[in-house]
């Protein structure tokens, strides 16, 4: 079973990732928070790791719809989005299948709203 959608993209590691940035503020999301994978891994392990970022995209107007209709949906918020470098260079986006996530609630009240959200993940990525 697959948890995330997914697309490779063609440019700089930096750039596509303020490109997903812009990508997914254009569909109402904000960035909650943006880990840097890489320097966290070298800063607290001193280990070395391929560029990788983690970025929590919320869209207030479907969190605030999901949350008063399953208030235990915010431990499954922020939905993340990565943006890594493969081993061959290549820049992947990847964001976590909302209706995958959702559907662990067995809330069929969420599934409009998991649908939106996909609806939007997928409109991101093709953007890309």
């Amino acid at each position: 079973m697959s948890y995330t959608i997914q697309t490779s993209v063609s440019g700089e590691f930096d750039q596509v990732v303020e490109t997903t940035t812009d990508a997914l503020k254009d569909e109402g999301f904000g960035i909650l928070c943006d880990i840097d994978v890489q320097a966290t891994l070298e800063e607290k392990l001193g280990e070395e790791f391929r560029q990788y970022r983690i970025l929590g995209a919320c869209n207030p107007a479907l969190a605030h719809e999901g949350l008063n209709e399953e208030i235990e949906l915010g431990a499954l918020l922020p939905c993340n989005v990565i943006v890594y470098e493969t081993n061959d260079g290549e820049v992947v986006v990847s964001a976590v299948d909302p209706q995958q996530l959702v559907g662990i609630t067995d809330n069929s009240e969420l599934d409009s709203i998991s649908e939106e959200v996909a609806d939007r993940f997928e409109r991101v990525l093709e953007n890309l």
